[in-house]
C-alpha cells in the first residue's frame, strides 16, 4: 500500500534583532548639587539691616530725649543745664580724660580705673565665696536650714549700712570699700548657685553613682556645668550691685574714684561734670554686665540668659 508523500518546507528560525543596549550597559552621568552662595553684595546687606534694627531705633529715642532735655532746661530759671551747656563745660574732661595734676585732680580715666580696680577685687573674693557657699547651702539639708536664714536678714541690709562697721574694722577706706563691694554681691550669687545646686536632676545624681565620682570629680563634672546657668544669672545680678555700691561708698571714703568725683563736683557745684560722670557710670555698668552675660553664653552654651 503506498502512502501518499506529504512536502514539507524547512523551517526558520525566528532570531530577535540584538539591541545595543542589551549589548554593553550605559553609564548614567552623575549630577553634583552645589549650594548657591549669596552673593557678598546681599550679605552685606543683610548685615547692614540688622545692625540698623538694633541701633536706629535707641538713637531716634536718645535723640528724642536730647531734644527734649535741651527745649526745657534752656528756659529761664532752669535748675539743670541743657546738654549743649553739658559739652561746654566739660569739654576738657571728655577729650583730655588722661590728664594728672597730682592728688584728685585726676581726669575720668584715673577715676573710672581706680573704682574699677577696687570693683574687680571686691567682686573675685564675692564670686568665689558665693560659689563655694551657694554649693555648700544647695547641697547640704543641714546647711540650707542653718545659713539660708541667716543669709536672708543679712542680704536686707543696705550697703552703706556696713560702711561705718568697715571703717571701724580695718581703719582704712580701701578695704572698706572692698568690704562693701564683697558683702553687697554675694548674696544673689549665694542664692542663685543654692538654687541651681537644688534644681540638678536627678538622673545626673544617678549617673553620677554609677560611675562611682568621687565628691571633687562630682563637683567639677556635674554640679558646676549643670548649675552653670543659675550661677551666671546671679554673677550678673552681683557686678550690678558691685557697680553702684562702689560708688556710693567712694562719696564717704573719699580719694580718687569716682564716687568721689561726683561728690566733689556737686560741693564745687559743678553740675555739668556730674551728669558726664553719671553718663559714664551708666556705660561701663552696661559693659560689665554684658560682659558677664557674653562670658556666660560662652561658658553654658548658650543656655543663660543673655
Amino acid at each position: 500500500m503506498n502512502m501518499p508523500a506529504i512536502k514539507t518546507e524547512p523551517a526558520t528560525a525566528i532570531v530577535a534583532p540584538k539591541t545595543p543596549a542589551a549589548s554593553a550597559p550605559v553609564a548614567t552621568p552623575v549630577v553634583t548639587m552645589t549650594p548657591k552662595r549669596p552673593p557678598r553684595a546681599e550679605k552685606y546687606s543683610k548685615m547692614a539691616k540688622d545692625a540698623a534694627v538694633r541701633v536706629v531705633p535707641p538713637l531716634i529715642v536718645i535723640a528724642l530725649l536730647m531734644l527734649f532735655w535741651e527745649l526745657v532746661c534752656q528756659r529761664a530759671g532752669s535748675t539743670l543745664p541743657p546738654p549743649s551747656r553739658v559739652f561746654k563745660d566739660t569739654k576738657e574732661l571728655i577729650f583730655d580724660p588722661f590728664f594728672d595734676r597730682g592728688g584728685i585732680d585726676k581726669g575720668l580715666f584715673w577715676h573710672l580705673s581706680a573704682s574699677l580696680q577696687r570693683v574687680a577685687l571686691g567682686y573675685s573674693i564675692a564670686a568665689i565665696v558665693g560659689v563655694a557657699l551657694g554649693t555648700l547651702v544647695g547641697q547640704s539639708v543641714w546647711a540650707m536650714r542653718g545659713l539660708d536664714p541667716l543669709f536672708q536678714v543679712l542680704r536686707t541690709i543696705p550697703p552703706l549700712a556696713w560702711l561705718p562697721l568697715s571703717l571701724a574694722a580695718f581703719r582704712d577706706g580701701q578695704p572698706s570699700a572692698i568690704f562693701v563691694i564683697f558683702i553687697t554681691s554675694v548674696w544673689p550669687i549665694i542664692i542663685n548657685t543654692a538654687v541651681g545646686i537644688r534644681n540638678i536632676p536627678q538622673d545626673y545624681r544617678n549617673v553620677a553613682a554609677v560611675v562611682q565620682l568621687n565628691p571633687l570629680e562630682f563637683f567639677g563634672k556635674i554640679m558646676i556645668p549643670a548649675a552653670a546657668p543659675y550661677i551666671f544669672t546671679g554673677l550678673r545680678i552681683g557686678i550690678g550691685l558691685s557697680w553702684l555700691a562702689i560708688v556710693a561708698a567712694e562719696m564717704l571714703i573719699g580719694g580718687v574714684g569716682i564716687g568721689f568725683f561726683i561728690w566733689d563736683a556737686w560741693n564745687s557745684s559743678h553740675i555739668s561734670e556730674i551728669i558726664l560722670a553719671l553718663f559714664y557710670v551708666g556705660i561701663i555698668g552696661f559693659v560689665l554686665d554684658r560682659l558677664i552675660a557674653g562670658l556666660g553664653k560662652i561658658v553654658t552654651r548658650g543656655t543663660s540668659a543673655g
